[in-house]
């Protein structure tokens, strides 16, 4: 049986984004990305076009549920509402396409994908390939976080 999986690391300059199938044991990435909004427009417009993006990404993949990396208490207050409207929009549209959305915290991943609640970006990464039996890390780093 294959489940297909949308992970999603929320930012209202970037959300990445990677879908991926497990069949079996076997994981495999069928997509890895970043949708970027432009920083010139108003939030509002920059969210709409999160939407979209993620929209075509549930409709092409058709995932059977979704992770989302849980918003923790940042000391930038204006940079945790922006990931707090992104993350609204990731559930929002998630929700539209029926697709349960599990959350996250950061250390829950590290500890799940490396083994420590602790590791760094790049440890993160390195196992990200190679679970996923990449050739290399994906890129952006908002990417691999969502693997």
């Amino acid at each position: 049986m294959t489940e297909t999986v949308l992970g999603v690391d929320p930012g209202l300059a970037t959300t990445g984004y990677a879908v991926v199938e497990r069949t079996g044991t076997r994981l495999t990435a069928r997509a890895v990305g970043a949708v970027r909004t432009e920083p010139g427009l108003p939030v509002g417009r920059r969210l709409v076009a999160l939407r979209r993006a993620l929209a075509g990404v549930m409709q092409e993949y058709r995932p059977a549920g979704a992770a989302l990396e849980r918003l923790f208490f940042n000391v930038n207050v204006r940079t945790a509402m922006s990931v707090g409207q992104a993350a609204g929009v990731v559930l929002l549209t998630a929700a539209e396409h029926g697709v349960a959305v599990a959350d996250y915290t950061p250390t829950e991943v590290k500890l799940a994908v490396t083994g420590s609640g602790v590791a760094d970006k790049r440890q993160v990464q390195r196992m990200v390939a190679a679970l996923l039996a990449l050739e290399r890390p994906p890129t952006p780093a908002d990417a691999a976080d969502a693997c």
